[in-house]
């Protein structure tokens, strides 16, 4: 299912031949649907099919009678994500509706996968529940956050996680452990395809002014280290084991490197940041070249923290061919 449209619109030709395929919805399926203005860093090419479940039992059964042929892509609020120019094909979902859920029970707290975790943070603040401040400083979706195993401030998403509910694609759901997940730093070894539901986090009883203090602190330390005004993502590179990313990146003389409208931040160098003109071909190409110059110089090859899909433009396919020639990933 490769394009070979016109450049701006590449499935037009594929579209309506996939909505044939497809199973009947009671949510939304949108052809061709622009997907760059919902990235943090406000580029990227469109879904082939953008569909929008109703609620839970919608997408389950969409899940469960779509061809296994078509490829499913889920996308949160998209804030630590390159989408490639080129777009995304087959089916890219977007959660709503119910899954913003935040409930409280206890210090235990019920959340949906496309709920922001800021907004987790500040509920247990309410309810003067400690021990998820961190996720204050984070952000994106429950669901992003299940998928990395998102983390901030010496705390992970797997620390205060006590089970996920995923659904496969084969249409079963599971409610499954951080271990059985086989979470670890920035990693969830769950297939690609998976889908997060949602999740039961938990904490401890707290004081509310003492919880408000650490979320301060948190706000004023992110406005103070990191270009949170531009657009950026999170953090471009996971830290190798024992090592800081943003120092192999200074090191190698990458601060304020630029690849046509990308450019790393003079602030904090494990951030990129689209300066207005950049594609997502800019921002993969400098990453790319950082990872390139850090291993030159330190041997250290750097992994992406944050998520590409998608395809390239046909005149961007180098970088794919880039990649695999070097063994990475």
């Amino acid at each position: 299912m490769t394009p070979s449209c016109k450049k701006d619109v590449p499935f037009q030709c594929f579209s309506d031949t996939l909505l044939e395929k497809l199973p009947d919805v009671r949510g939304r399926l949108t052809p061709n649907a622009p997907l760059g203005h919902r990235t943090w860093f406000g580029v990227g090419g469109a879904a082939e099919i953008l569909f929008r479940p109703a609620d839970r039992q919608d997408l389950i059964d969409f899940v469960k009678n779509c061809p296994k042929t078509i490829p499913i892509t889920i996308i949160g609020a998209a804030s630590n994500l390159i989408i490639r120019d080129g777009g995304i094909p087959g089916v890219v979902i977007r959660m709503g509706g119910e899954f913003n859920e935040i409930r409280m029970d206890g210090v235990e707290i019920r959340v949906g996968a496309a709920a922001l975790v800021m907004n987790v943070a500040l509920a247990c603040l309410k309810e003067s529940i400690t021990g998820l401040e961190f996720l204050s400083g984070i952000p994106g979706t429950a669901g992003g956050a299940l998928r990395m195993n998102a983390g901030a401030y010496g705390r992970e998403t797997m620390d205060a996680l006590v089970t996920a509910e995923v659904l496969f694609r084969y249409g079963s759901v599971r409610q499954m452990t951080p271990s059985e997940m086989d979470m670890s730093y920035r990693h969830n070894g769950l297939p690609d395809d998976v889908i997060f539901l949602g999740c039961t986090l938990k904490g401890t009883a707290g004081e509310y002014s003492a919880i408000k203090d650490r979320m301060t602190e948190i706000k004023v330390k992110r406005s103070e280290t990191q270009p949170i005004k531009s657009k950026t993502s999170g953090s471009t590179f996971a830290n190798p084991e024992g090592l800081k990313a943003w120092q192999l990146i200074d090191e190698a003389g990458c601060r304020g490197l630029k690849v046509g409208g990308a450019q790393i931040s003079e602030i904090h160098t494990s951030f990129m940041l689209n300066n207005g003109s950049a594609s997502a071909a800019d921002l993969e190409r400098l990453g790319e070249e950082v990872r390139r110059r850090v291993y030159e110089k330190s041997k250290v090859m750097l992994r992406w923290e944050i998520r590409r899909i998608g395809i390239p433009l046909e005149k961007d396919t180098d970088i794919l061919e880039w990649i695999k020639e070097k063994g990475l990933s």
